[in-house]
């Protein structure tokens, strides 16, 4: 098995070190270095407490060596399209964040930056936590098994005022939602 801790490591922007201090209990960042590489041997224990350390699914940590998995060949700069020195596995936006279900928001009417055909991924999280996604956009379940959709940008108590992406549409408030699910990816064929 080939791990890819590294990857999913350099994508979450963390250090070494801050892996090795996430992990419960805390380790050092030279025993990760040394489970990244290979040097020391991965076991489900280390798997689990790394995964937790990432908040990702430790699942995702390994990969099978006959698995064909997307590659990051190339980057788009100032300069233009230039190619990697070596291409580095591509990992999916829904291995990087574990917390939440997700659901799948399919658009079949073009509405501000949406366009018919997209399909908006998004992760359910309890309203407790809707501080972390003002100015993101969020679908909201309403009575009767109704929807609302749109950018949040007020929570007071229970309540959540959403603003939906259409031109001239009004604020919607919804009082006490079960959950709310906010955007994580844009699906869009070309």
């Amino acid at each position: 098995m080939i791990n890819r801790i590294r990857q999913i490591r350099k994508q979450k922007g963390m250090t070494l070190a801050e892996v090795a201090a996430a992990c419960a209990p805390k380790t050092t960042a030279q025993t990760i270095g040394r489970l990244e590489t290979g040097m020391r041997n991965l076991s489900l224990s280390w798997m689990n407490r790394i995964g937790d350390a990432l908040d990702v699914d430790p699942q995702s940590l390994v990969k099978g060596d006959e698995e064909e998995s997307p590659h990051i060949i190339a980057r788009l700069t100032e300069s233009g399209a230039e190619s990697l020195t070596t291409p580095r596995d591509a990992i999916l936006p829904t291995e990087l964040l574990e917390a939440g279900t997700l659901i799948c928001l399919a658009i079949e009417t073009s509405q501000g930056e949406y366009r018919t055909g997209d399909q908006l991924w998004m992760r359910r999280f309890d309203p407790a936590d809707a501080a972390q996604m003002i100015n993101r956009d969020v679908l909201a379940p309403r009575s009767g098994g109704r929807f609302a959709f749109g950018r949040l940008i007020d929570r007071r108590g229970s309540l959540v005022g959403l603003l939906p992406p259409g031109l001239g549409q009004r604020q919607i408030v919804i009082d006490g939602p079960q959950w709310l699910a906010v955007a994580e990816m844009l699906v869009r064929k070309l």
